[in-house]
C-alpha cells in the first residue's frame, strides 16, 4: 500500500516532540511578521515626518515660532521635531544664564539634542532585535526537530527484519517539514531585519546632520549682540 505523504498526514503523525517544534515555529513566524507590519508601519511614520518637519523648518520660518507652535501642540510629536524641541529648549534656558559663554551654551544645546536622538533610535530599536534572534535560531530549532523525527524513524526500523524506502519516507518526510518551517520563519525575519535596520541607520543620519545644521545656526544666534538677542528669535533668513 502506498503510503500518504501528504503535509496534514505527515503533521498529524509526527512524533509529539516534531509537532511542538512545528507549533512553536509557526507561533515564532506570526510574531514575527506581526512585528514586520508593525514596524512597517512606524519606520514609515517617522520618515513621513522627518520630511515634513525638514520641509517647514528650511522654508524660512522663524524658529522661535516654529518651537512655541511645536511646543504648545498636544498632537504626536517624535523623531525630529523632538530633537529640535529638545535643543532650542536647552539654547533658550541656558542663554538668560550664560550670557557671555556661546561656547558652553552651544554644548549644553547639542547635548540636549544627543540624549533626544539617542531616546529616538531607541524607540524606534524597540523590539527590532527579535526578527535578528529569529533569523538565526529559527533553522535550528528546526534543524532540532528533523534530527529527532530521523532518529525516530531509524530507530523504528529495529523493529523489522526488511528495511524498505515506504517504511522510510513518511518518518523522514515529516522530519523535514521541522526544517522547511523553520526556514518560513527565519527567511522574512531576516529580510526585515536587515531592510530595517538600514531604514534606521539612514534615519539616525538624518538626525545627525539635523543636529549640526541647526547647532551651526544657533552658534551664529548666540555671537549675535545681546541687544539684538532681545526676543531670542532665530530664523534661516537672519542667519
Amino acid at each position: 500500500m502506498t503510503p500518504d505523504l501528504s503535509l496534514l498526514h505527515l503533521i498529524s503523525g509526527a512524533s509529539a516532540v516534531v509537532q511542538l517544534v512545528l507549533v512553536l515555529l509557526l507561533l515564532v513566524s506570526v510574531a514575527s511578521w506581526t512585528l514586520i507590519f508593525a514596524k512597517r508601519r512606524e519606520l514609515s511614520t517617522a520618515r513621513r515626518m522627518t520630511d515634513r518637519f525638514e520641509q517647514r523648518f528650511w522654508s524660512g520660518i522663524d524658529v522661535s515660532s516654529l518651537y512655541k507652535e511645536l511646543a504648545t501642540d498636544g498632537g504626536g510629536r517624535n523623531g525630529m521635531e523632538n530633537i529640535f524641541l529638545a535643543g532650542y529648549r536647552e539654547f533658550a534656558s541656558l542663554r538668560r544664564q550664560l550670557k557671555n559663554q556661546p561656547m558652553t551654551l552651544l554644548e549644553g544645546s547639542q547635548r540636549a539634542m544627543r540624549v533626544a536622538q539617542s531616546r529616538e533610535i531607541d524607540r524606534l530599536d524597540q523590539r527590532l532585535p527579535l526578527l535578528a534572534t529569529v533569523g538565526s535560531t529559527s533553522p535550528y530549532v528546526g534543524l532540532f526537530g528533523t534530527v529527532w523525527g530521523i532518529m525516530n524513524s531509524f530507530r523504528s526500523l529495529g523493529n523489522v527484519q526488511q528495511a524498505t524506502l515506504a517504511l522510510v519516507a513518511p518518518g523522514i518526510s515529516e522530519a523535514l517539514i521541522a526544517t522547511a518551517m523553520g526556514l518560513f520563519a527565519a527567511i522574512p525575519a531576516v529580510i526585515a531585519y536587515n531592510r530595517y535596520a538600514t531604514e534606521l541607520d539612514r534615519l539616525n543620519l538624518r538626525y545627525e546632520l539635523f543636529i549640526e545644521e541647526f547647532v551651526n545656526l544657533l552658534r551664529r544666534e548666540a555671537h549675535k549682540p545681546e541687544a539684538r538677542a532681545q526676543g531670542g528669535t532665530v530664523s534661516q533668513e537672519q542667519a
